[in-house]
């Protein structure tokens, strides 16, 4: 008579680690907590950070289900420290800012354009990482020039978000809007968001296909 022999118990897995995101998301908290005290304008704080209000708890929700990229996360904490700067001093007025216009004889506070071409360069990655993890787009050729478009077109939209704080807010929304006088501000805003959107999706293509490949295999053997 053959023996029967039981089936071998699975070896459970270890969970995924924490640290990364609970790190990341530290900062975020930490950061956006020290902006709001002491902030020059409560309105423009509270409008030039609603999106970390917003987005951080949304990505702790549904981190478990739908987990990012380690280089998305930390382009996510970095563009909400960012945020974060701007909307505790306003963007006209980030000290160094004034340091990088009074060192090199610029005529304007730059962290503005700074802050525009950021919010090409990290939605840039975001987007790439939504395309390519939920749709058909990933490995096509369609993949980069979308990205960029819909990064260009988000750019836009907060243009016009910033035309009706002014309508709304009048001179109250000089703050907000940062534009110190420049009468093609909106143009150099979406012209930086889209220059930053291009250089990420250059600079970063290859490392995020090696995330992307790295969190998928991961996923895999949970």
């Amino acid at each position: 008579m053959t023996a029967v022999h039981p089936a071998p118990r699975p070896v459970p897995r270890p969970p995924p680690r924490r640290g990364p995101p609970v790190l990341f998301a530290g900062v975020v908290v930490a950061g956006t907590a020290v902006s709001a005290w002491g902030a020059r304008d409560r309105t423009t704080w509270f409008l030039e950070t609603v999106w970390v209000l917003v987005g951080l708890p949304l990505a702790a929700l549904t981190w478990r289900r739908f987990p990012l990229t380690g280089l998305l996360a930390g382009l996510l904490t970095a563009h909400a420290l960012v945020l974060a700067v701007g909307g505790h001093y306003t963007y006209a007025e980030v000290p160094v800012g004034d340091w990088v216009r009074d060192t090199f004889g610029l005529d304007r506070n730059p962290y503005d354009r700074f802050g525009h071409l950021m919010q090409g360069f990290v939605p840039a990655v975001l987007v790439r990482e939504l395309l390519s993890r939920t749709s058909p787009l990933r490995g096509s050729r369609w993949l980069a020039p979308l990205t960029v478009c819909a990064c260009l077109a988000f750019s836009a939209c907060f243009e016009l978000l910033e035309w009706l704080a002014a309508e709304i807010g009048g001179h109250g929304a000089d703050a907000f809007l940062a534009t110190q006088g420049d009468v093609w501000d909106t143009q150099w805003d979406m012209f930086c968001a889209l220059v930053g959107a291009t250089l990420s999706v250059l600079l970063l293509s290859r490392v995020h296909d090696r995330q992307l490949r790295s969190l998928e295999a991961a996923q895999r053997t949970l």
